[in-house]
């Protein structure tokens, strides 16, 4: 990072930490992928420091999904000592995620930073209307699909997460409760699903983002590596509180906070991109 002055980088730095740390409580606290936090933390920070340049977005989504697979680790190692993980749905359905997610950072890969910008912004919308608009017990179907039915929705799961820098509880979680399972057992087996989404879509960031130009400096690919390390660790430590708040606060008021707060973030995310 030579020429970048001291003091930037070490506003960038005060800046992961305290995205990394508000990842994780968010993540814990709502069943949500701390993407929604990470990815537009990372985005702003690149741009502050004046680093990167037309793939940020991009950088800050690759970025975002390795650290999912840090917090996902530790939260699906948690959820399995209490039995609420279904290993068949995790075990039958995590192939498909994963192929999804390879899926979706090729599409990104492809992709100029205002058209991932629409998607993502359009994705968070959908988030944030399911999460303030929708109550959290309500049903489409009895179960889950299966056959072609699971292989299309698990690809779509891992696609679609892929290409906004979330983990599996945003549209995993979300598809398993309105299929009619329990939301403790969705919030569990989803975490599985970031785990794979995680491992495999930053794994393709890294590759379909070698040789790119206007990243910032350390970056591997579409990865930032230091980035990708600090908050992965903070996220992971973070997260056990904000579960535990869950149990504590009016989460009906929380949830539509947060969804006004997805709102904002994505448009401002995709005026930041186009302009």
């Amino acid at each position: 990072m030579s020429g970048v002055p001291v003091s930037e980088l070490v506003m960038m730095l005060v800046a992961l930490v305290g995205a990394g740390a508000v990842a994780g409580v968010i993540g814990g606290l709502f069943g949500v992928g701390g993407g929604t936090v990470l990815v537009p933390a990372l985005f702003y920070a690149f741009s502050v420091l004046g680093v990167g340049g037309e793939s940020n977005l991009h950088v800050a989504i690759g970025t975002s999904l390795l650290t999912i697979v840090a917090t996902s680790l530790r939260s699906l190692a948690t959820h399995r000592q209490h039995g609420a993980v279904d290993e068949v749905v995790l075990k039958t359905w995590t192939p498909w995620v994963a192929f999804g997610g390879l899926v979706g950072a090729f599409i990104a890969g492809g992709s100029p930073m205002s058209a991932l910008a629409i998607v993502y912004g359009f994705c968070l919308l959908f988030i944030a209307a399911q999460m303030g608009l929708l109550p959290e017990r309500v049903t489409i179907r009895k179960d889950l699909p299966t056959g072609w039915g699971r292989r299309i929705t698990a690809s779509i799961i891992g696609t679609l997460s892929a290409m906004m820098g979330v983990g599996g509880g945003s549209f995993g979680g979300m598809v398993m409760t309105l299929c009619g399972r329990p939301i403790h057992q969705a919030v569990a087996t989803s975490s599985g699903f970031g785990l794979a989404i995680g491992a495999a879509a930053s794994f393709g960031y890294v590759i379909f983002g070698l040789g790119k130009t206007g990243v910032p400096p350390l970056t591997l690919g579409y990865v930032n590596v230091p980035a990708a390390i600090i908050m992965g660790l903070l996220t992971a430590w973070t997260a056990p509180y904000g579960a535990r708040l869950a149990h504590r606060l009016d989460r009906k008021m929380l949830r539509r906070a947060f969804a006004v707060y997805l709102l904002v973030t994505a448009a401002l995310v995709v005026i930041k991109a186009l302009v």
